[in-house]
């Protein structure tokens, strides 16, 4: 007699995607268990106190134009469950040298106004992209290998975003603040700004900025996963945290597993489930550059020379387009940049759930070498400094983050690696191998769904939504 089958849907990891691709099976009416190691669901989207008591710092990822942005998660009553999104004043400011800043406003034209000559260079790049925004990023949140809705669309899109982002912006604008905030949107790839497919991250942030904003969750990102799960358990899933799953013969009997983890977890958990040759291939998995990160309490805001700053949770510190591209090729080169490439959060400017009254946080990062133990907070400090002069004297304690910080605290974030792979663009066509199905691995009932498979990285949950599509094509076509 076949043993009974305890549940349809066993999902290892209960970060975005993983809760994600729980809460997509769960609408399908199918039983789900969720297994997180750790003692609060999340991933990559937690919050907790790390500085001193009553300050609340975002673990890794603060900031969230993909969260709102998200095809899948727009369609779920988040809300409901106490998920609260604060649109600051301007959606990103990148300082400039003096009182100068590069402004992304919310209105393109507003943002291209601050460009002298390449005003009208900034309107024809941005304007088509943001008018159709929702269609494009329901292509850009697939499969690179999928058949387009919107072919056209797609096509022009694709033109632009396959180039380099440094040459995209030197041929695009003239003016040097125009090139610096494309440069610093375009930073967030952790690519050099010289590798093809680097412009493509600098439009999708920028076209999202203007249309959905760079908005931040009330009380933290904590506040993301708290509402998935929270659906999940209404739909009827469960959820067990502080489990962690050392290999895939430990777990409840299930229909399928959904294993929210990257290629080298795969490979401990469940790689003597795989064929050799197909293990092989994730053997030659790439991870990227790895992020040090200070998180601060502070006594009063960060004294910005630029006024503006102020009015952003998001500010970008690397002046020039240069001087971001010398420190991006020098991560990729395995060095450390004496002026890094910084991006810096301050929540509390327009949270005041995130410090006690009167005070902030903030937290700032950089790239660095993947692994690295170098610690960059002199650096980053004076990058810091360079843009708002005396902001050592607001310091009341910080925390510091480096690469092994990052991987004990979740394990994907392998060597620091936040995006779950290099987003070189052969990766994020063959992630994690090259594949019309990426989600499915080469073993019945087995899918990956985490960063490492497209889209990639962000809190998006598209990995999770589209690996559950997968599962539910394979094994539970009724429930469709």
């Amino acid at each position: 007699m076949a043993e009974k089958v305890s549940y349809d849907a066993v999902v290892v990891g209960a970060g975005p995607n993983g809760l994600a691709a729980a809460i997509r099976l769960a609408q399908a009416r199918l039983s789900v268990l969720v297994l997180e190691a750790n003692e609060t669901v999340g991933g990559g989207a937690r919050s907790t106190e790390l500085t001193l008591p009553g300050f609340v710092h975002d673990i890794c990822s603060a900031i969230h134009p993909l969260g709102l942005g998200s095809p899948f998660f727009r369609k779920l009553p988040l809300e409901h469950y106490g998920l609260h999104w604060i649109q600051p004043p301007l959606p990103l400011v990148h300082a400039l040298e003096a009182e100068q800043a590069a402004i992304l406003h919310r209105s393109v034209a507003e943002t291209a106004d601050g460009f002298g000559a390449s005003r009208r260079s900034y309107e024809r790049l941005m304007q088509p992209l943001v008018e159709h925004w929702e269609s494009l990023a329901d292509e850009f949140l697939q499969p690179l290998l999928h058949l387009p809705k919107h072919p056209v669309r797609l096509g022009i899109f694709g033109l632009k975003a396959l180039r380099s982002a440094a040459s995209l912006a030197r041929s695009r604008f003239e003016d040097k603040a125009a090139q610096a905030l494309f440069a610093g949107l375009a930073g967030h790839s952790f690519l050099p700004l010289e590798a093809r497919g680097s412009a493509a991250f600098g439009l999708v942030l920028g076209m999202l900025g203007h249309s959905v904003g760079w908005p931040l969750p009330r009380g933290g990102s904590q506040g993301i996963a708290n509402a998935l799960a929270a659906h999940l358990r209404t739909l009827g899933g469960e959820i067990a945290t502080h489990t962690k799953v050392q290999t895939i013969d430990q777990l409840p009997l299930s229909r399928v597993v959904l294993l929210d983890v990257t290629p080298l977890q795969l490979l401990l958990i469940a790689g003597h489930k795989l064929p050799t040759s197909y293990s092989s291939r994730l053997g030659r998995y790439r991870y990227g550059p790895g992020v040090f990160k200070v998180d601060y309490a502070l006594s009063r805001p960060v004294p910005w020379r630029a006024k503006a700053c102020s009015l952003s949770a998001t500010v970008h510190l690397g002046g020039t387009l240069d001087e971001i591209g010398d420190s991006e090729r020098e991560v990729a080169r395995g060095r450390h940049p004496e002026r890094p490439f910084v991006i810096l959060t301050q929540p509390s400017l327009f949270d005041s759930t995130r410090a006690p009254s009167g005070k902030h946080t903030a937290w700032a990062y950089c790239h660095v070498p993947n692994g690295s133990t170098v610690d960059m907070t002199e650096p980053i400090e004076r990058q810091i400094e360079r843009f708002a002069p005396g902001f050592r004297d607001c310091v009341l304690a910080r925390h510091v983050m480096k690469c092994a910080d990052f991987e004990r605290r979740n394990a994907n974030l392998v060597g620091g690696d936040i995006n779950g792979g290099s987003a070189e663009l052969w990766q994020l066509l063959a992630r994690p191998v090259l594949s019309p199905a990426p989600y499915r691995l080469p073993v019945p009932g087995l899918y990956l769904c985490s960063s490492s498979t497209p889209p990639g990285g962000g809190v998006h949950g598209m990995c999770g939504f589209h690996a559950a599509e997968t599962a539910l094509r394979d094994f539970f076509r009724d429930r469709i």
